[in-house]
């Protein structure tokens, strides 16, 4: 059983300005670790003034390494969106920040809108070359989409680099569900597993589902984040129900955990995680989007709350595990 200290609600978008012109929402926060601070980047809303739509763009905060204080926060655009056509064309959410051979890197699971379906997502790669401030695309495409037997919605990669292979962990899409009198088409997608030499070519365990499903066979993963402790490796990802999610709390995203000691064969465990909803607070109704993260030794968990990151993130800090 882990046992968490709730820090709470460490950052709520309201009140700040970001270069994007964001309306708010702060969605899916993920870590870079500096010398002196830390910095979470997150996916942010915008209306597209031709459409009345949203696109999700990425903006950061810099905080102490004690969670308590913000120290800055972005103030131009960290990565533009992709251009018309693009797969990242209205939006990218999230963003995934990688060091290795002291380069930065990010993989983006970029979105884009469709006629018969809302969306559709691949996932890009993404550099930068002035410390974490902005980052530039490698090229207009993805490295990891759709195929054969995953032949939609790729996306939510988090990549370690483990002895000399990089391994991802990421969503694919089932087919969608058809919509109905009360819900539009339904999206169902499971947690794989990837592999790479260099982190652009990834080999896929094409179509394979690695975390079982507990709500029942359309149950929705998304999100996974993994760290090692002890050689046993903990993830933990979000999952909630196809249909009837936005407002209904007992079928919306919950935090779910999953454990391995070879990377390969993958034990569910949700009671595990043990870090319960709040009885009335801004994590209270949902629990989504985590993000699990080491600093100077220590474990921590991000995570959004209610209506899937309106009102911020907050932490809770690893205190042990039995």
């Amino acid at each position: 059983m882990m046992h968490w200290e709730k820090i709470g609600k460490i950052f709520d978008p309201s009140g700040y300005e970001f270069s994007c012109n964001s309306i708010g929402f702060a969605q899916s926060p993920q870590t870079l670790v500096y010398e002196k601070f830390v910095r979470i980047y997150f996916s942010t809303r915008s209306f597209d003034q031709i459409t009345g739509l949203y696109l999700s763009n990425i903006a950061f905060v810099d905080f102490s390494k004690d969670l308590k204080t913000i120290l800055n926060i972005s103030k131009v655009d960290v990565l533009p969106l992709g251009q018309l056509g693009a797969f990242d064309e209205h939006g990218i959410f999230p963003i995934n920040p990688f060091r290795n051979d002291n380069k930065i890197f990010a993989y983006t699971c970029g979105w884009s809108r469709r006629q018969s379906v809302s969306v559709e997502t691949s996932i890009g790669i993404v550099y930068s070359d002035d410390n974490g401030d902005t980052f530039k695309r490698y090229g207009i495409g993805p490295i990891l989409s759709s195929s054969l037997f995953e032949p939609v919605l790729v996306g939510d990669g988090f990549v370690k680099k483990i002895d000399d292979n990089f391994h991802m962990w990421y969503i694919f899409g089932k087919p969608w569900i058809a919509a109905t009198l009360n819900e539009p088409p339904s999206r169902v997608y499971k947690i794989g597993q990837a592999i790479s030499k260099d982190g652009f070519e990834w080999i896929k365990n094409e179509g394979v589902q690695i975390i079982e499903d507990f709500l029942d066979e359309q149950e929705c993963q998304a999100l996974p984040t993994v760290v090692e402790k002890n050689g046993i490796y903990h993830m933990v990802f979000c999952y909630r129900y196809s249909s009837d999610f936005r407002k209904n709390k007992n079928r919306g995203y919950k935090l779910g955990y999953a454990y391995s000691s070879d990377l390969k064969k993958w034990n569910r465990n949700d009671s595990f995680l043990n870090l319960p909803f709040s009885e009335d607070d801004w994590d209270a109704e949902m629990m989504c989007y985590p993000h699990l993260f080491e600093m100077d030794q220590d474990v921590y968990l991000l995570y959004n709350g209610n209506q899937f990151g309106k009102f911020g993130f907050g932490a809770a800090k690893l205190l042990s595990t039995q």
